[in-house]
């Protein structure tokens, strides 16, 4: 089958490109760096002409919640004219666990891109997973200024990104299936210790210090509200597995 990638250039979207390559199908890359701007969408639907699926990994750096749903409703708006104007017959979504219990923040535009595809005129799958391993990395770069990181006090359920392009990549090759169940990792744990750990493996030094945000998105970073649910799949490699393969890569 032919699958198109939104986001294919991102840290999932490579992924997402390597296993359905790795499993026979033909990919469309759909990313600015390939010459489409999706917050644009022009020429979309030429490009996704003999396209099966869709699978949407779109990713943006900002915390505003007006400019999360500007930028994904634009994205999502955008790829299902398009999808329904080149017959694409099913669009895939990867979400983020707890996007409908805490729509604050980046998590905004993630609850719209539900609305949207949901109530869209395309055939869907959406996927909720959890942050990736990466994320204590992102945080690490984020929050650190000279010896000392100020990390949010927050409680995650970390994921590998490769497990999730492999449930996508297998969603995408199956009927639309609505609301599967979420992929979560095998293990909570606190940002700060991740980040410790993380720090530890790249041979930084850094105090990390826990600060508890204000607000609802504060609020649910601490006390369980994006974690995953009972009924929820979970990956197998714990985040302390991957910060092993992040030692041996600096060493």
């Amino acid at each position: 089958m032919k699958i198109a990638v939104a986001g294919g250039t991102g840290a999932v979207g490579r992924l997402v490109v390597e296993v359905a390559q790795s499993r026979g199908h033909a990919t469309v890359v759909l990313a600015r760096s390939a010459g489409l701007d999706l917050v644009v969408g022009h020429e979309l639907a030429t490009v996704l002409d003999g396209v099966d699926a869709v699978v949407d990994v779109t990713s943006t750096s900002t915390q505003s919640g007006k400019a999360s749903e500007a930028f994904f409703g634009g994205v999502t708006r955008n790829l299902l004219g398009a999808e329904r104007a080149a017959g694409v017959g099913h669009h895939l979504a990867l979400s983020i666990v707890g996007s409908d219990r805490a729509p604050f923040g980046y998590y905004a535009g993630k609850a719209l891109q539900e609305q949207l595809v949901s109530s869209g005129p395309v055939p869907w799958t959406i996927l909720r997973a959890t942050q990736f391993h990466e994320f204590a990395q992102r945080m690490f770069a984020q929050f650190t200024v000279g010896p000392l990181s100020l990390v949010p006090t927050m409680r995650s359920q970390p994921v590998a990104a490769r497990e999730v392009a492999e449930r996508l990549v297998a969603l995408a090759e199956g009927a639309p299936a609505g609301r599967p169940a979420d992929l979560a990792g095998p293990e909570v744990l606190q940002m700060a210790d991740m980040v410790r750990a993380y720090a530890t493996a790249v041979g930084r030094k850094s105090r990390i210090l826990q600060l508890p945000l204000p607000g609802g998105f504060g609020k649910a970073m601490r006390d369980g509200t994006i974690l995953a649910g009972p009924d929820a799949d979970h990956g197998t490699q714990t985040f302390h597995e991957w910060v092993a393969e992040v030692a041996r890569a600096s060493a």
